[in-house]
């Protein structure tokens, strides 16, 4: 199971309003990288994305997510993302990094990430799915 960390800088950014977690808000993307995040990070260009090619695409894919609140606590929820390897491999990558690609100040604030454990590669027809499960991150 991939372990979650967010990055220190969101924490400030989410209480000076940098970011909309409602659905008709900003739009929230994961990539992959196999460069290791540092919880300082604070914009997407600190940490590389992988090469774009055999169904992955630079900048990620969208995670169409949506915030509730019940009792006090807020959610943050997505759908999960996948990708399949064609005509060629993806990666390698360990890591999966959450960003605002709506934000301009600072321009694609980071938000979080994922470590897989170790370097993955997709071979050719093989999928990788980011399950967020439940939510992505709650806040009470």
């Amino acid at each position: 199971m991939a372990t979650y960390n967010k990055f220190q800088d969101f924490v400030e950014q989410v209480l000076t309003a940098k970011h909309d977690f409602t659905a008709s808000g900003h739009v929230f993307k994961v990539y992959l990288s196999n460069e290791a995040p540092l919880a300082t990070d604070t914009i997407k260009t600190d940490i590389a994305d992988i090469s774009a090619g055999n169904g992955y695409t630079a900048g990620g894919t969208d995670v169409q997510n949506t915030l509730s609140e019940t009792t006090g606590t807020a959610t943050v929820a997505a759908t999960d993302v996948a990708w399949t390897a064609s005509g060629g491999t993806i990666g390698a990558f360990r890591y999966v990094v959450f960003y605002n690609d709506t934000a301009t100040s600072p321009a694609d604030a980071l938000v979080a990430w994922w470590d897989y454990g170790s370097s993955i590669t997709l071979q050719d027809g093989e999928s990788f799915t980011v399950d967020f499960g439940a939510s992505v991150f709650t806040l009470a």
